[in-house]
């Protein structure tokens, strides 16, 4: 848990001091779950056994929310399979939209939106691109990309909407947008994620959402402070929250909830902040920390968390 966590072996990017974790408190009423490489893995599916831990969840009345990197509207496939009812929080936690009524065509109401200034967008563009980088922009549900990038229909594919393509970035942003992200072959993004933080202090902040994917968002955004905001709309402690993540943009999140949960590839400083490290992907990880921390007999539940605790002290401690 964040208790743990060696601040000074944090990398410069990370914010420079770490949420004070609360107590676990039972039973969890609210998840928190993460989208890529935590409850999908590159086939983009949303397992059978995943959606039945999640219903089975709500069925109980435990709040189950989506917080991803993606923009709502890419979100909203799989918070569908999910029968979700919570909002779904988008960008890091720049944009959160409550679910549309059911048969709806529209995306649901907006309740959140924190952008970058236009000014610092712009910028942003223009470090990125000279440091190697590939800026994308995204605004609310706009996906925009330089005319010639070659990969903009795999990126359409992945983000399950189509680009919006433009002669150029610079001139294209006229207004506030969500996020910037630059795109890089690993280590690149990784590398240059301290000297973005220091060259935009306190007019962005940075994360890494992905090895490739170098992400700025307005001051302040984070998935962790998008939980607080779920936390307070709903009335639920954070003690009583289950988050579950597996990068650097995970990090907030899994460090102010009472039962962070980190999958067992995330950044090592990231599963040293967690109270939990969970069984990997390929086992339905998400699903296994659901059914024994919500779903398990409530005798059950105060025993499977202390196993699940000492279970990833030994693996911080043999790391």
């Amino acid at each position: 848990m964040s208790a743990e966590v060696d601040l000074t072996a944090l990398p410069s990017f990370m914010p420079e001091s770490v949420p004070e974790t609360p107590e676990p408190e039972l039973p969890i009423r609210l998840i928190a779950l993460d989208i890529d490489g935590t409850i999908i893995g590159d086939d983009h599916e949303v397992t059978a056994r995943t959606i039945t831990a999640v219903r089975e969840a709500m069925d109980r009345d435990v709040a189950v929310s989506l917080v991803t990197g993606r923009m709502v509207s890419s979100a909203m496939r799989f918070a569908r399979e999910l029968a979700l009812t919570a909002p779904v929080v988008g960008y890091q936690g720049g944009l959160i939209r409550a679910i549309p009524e059911p048969d709806s065509r529209r995306l649901g109401k907006l309740l959140l939106h924190t952008p970058l200034p236009a000014e610092a967008a712009r910028r942003i563009l223009t470090w990125t691109r000279a440091r190697g980088l590939d800026p994308h922009v995204n605004h609310l549900e706009r996906f925009i990309l330089r005319a010639d990038d070659p990969r903009a229909d795999d990126y359409s594919a992945f983000m399950g909407a189509k680009a919006e393509l433009v002669p150029d970035l610079i001139e294209a942003i006229t207004h506030p947008v969500t996020k910037i992200l630059a795109v890089g072959e690993p280590p690149l993004p990784v590398e240059v994620a301290p000297a973005a933080r220091a060259e935009f202090a306190g007019l962005a902040d940075v994360t890494i959402s992905h090895p490739r994917f170098l992400e700025f968002v307005a001051p302040g955004v984070s998935k962790g402070r998008a939980v607080r905001w779920l936390a307070r709309r709903l009335r639920i402690p954070l003690g009583a929250t289950l988050a579950i993540g597996d990068q650097w943009n995970d990090f907030e999140m899994i460090a102010e909830v009472g039962h962070g949960t980190a999958m067992p590839t995330a950044p090592a400083e990231v599963r040293a902040a967690a109270r939990y490290v969970a069984p990997p992907l390929e086992e339905d990880g998400a699903a296994q920390m659901i059914e024994a921390l919500v779903l398990a007999p409530t005798d059950a539940i105060l025993a499977n968390a202390r196993r699940l605790e000492a279970e990833a002290v030994e693996l911080r401690q043999s790391a």
